[in-house]
């Protein structure tokens, strides 16, 4: 099985309860498909930018949204008592069941 791994800060300065992180999270998911939309001329305005240059600004959302619902997952720890990593093997588990892992 290949992976990718990341790991985001919890962010300083910041009161997010469920609610305010996901409109955040939809805000940021906005925002990458309005990059790609754009940025790949789905709009129908001439684009003048390289591939090397839509390839950073749309990295740059989806970190964005990552780092969001990193943030988003901080919030069902601490204010729900989700355990995270209990969850990821759920979700491990499942994707094995519908085929995507072998």
């Amino acid at each position: 099985m290949i992976t990718k791994s990341i790991s985001l800060p919890r962010l300083n300065r910041l009161s997010p309860t469920l609610e305010s992180t996901a409109l955040k999270l939809m805000e940021e998911a906005g925002e990458l498909a309005q990059a790609i939309g754009k940025l790949r001329g789905m709009s129908g305005e001439q684009v003048e930018v390289s591939e090397h240059e839509v390839a950073g600004v749309i990295t740059r959302e989806l970190l964005d949204v990552a780092q969001t619902a990193i943030s988003m997952m901080f919030v069902m720890e601490e204010a729900y008592g989700v355990d995270i990593e209990q969850a990821l093997d759920q979700h491990y588990e499942k994707l094995v069941r519908k085929g995507y892992l072998g």
